[in-house]
């Protein structure tokens, strides 16, 4: 088992960026307001992605450095990897405006 490093800087975040590359069974730690964090990874993931640090519902939003940038297009379960499979982008989406 190996330790590595992953960047969270709001408690209301439920996605960190990993800071070098995470393989299945690493354990990614998390320093939040001194408060070290873990979560265990279920794949491999690249440098510089996210990660679920708990589970994210579909259709709720995911939320990185306190801001909500998308929306989960699946459900995602903690300590995989979060990119475009599996979250929809929300910002300037026509779509998803209520008509009136």
């Amino acid at each position: 088992m190996s330790y590595k490093r992953g960047l969270m800087l709001n408690p209301v975040d439920n996605v960190a960026n990993v800071l070098e590359e995470v393989l299945p069974g690493d354990i990614i730690q998390l320093n939040l307001n001194n408060e070290i964090l873990t979560i265990n990874a279920k794949e491999l993931i690249p440098f510089g992605f996210k990660v679920a640090v708990k589970e994210i519902i579909y259709d709720s939003p995911i939320i990185k450095y306190g801001h909500r940038i998308g929306l989960a297009s699946q459900p995602i379960k903690q300590g995989t990897l979060v990119h475009i499979h599996n979250l929809a982008g929300v910002r300037g989406r026509g779509d998803l405006t209520k008509k009136t």
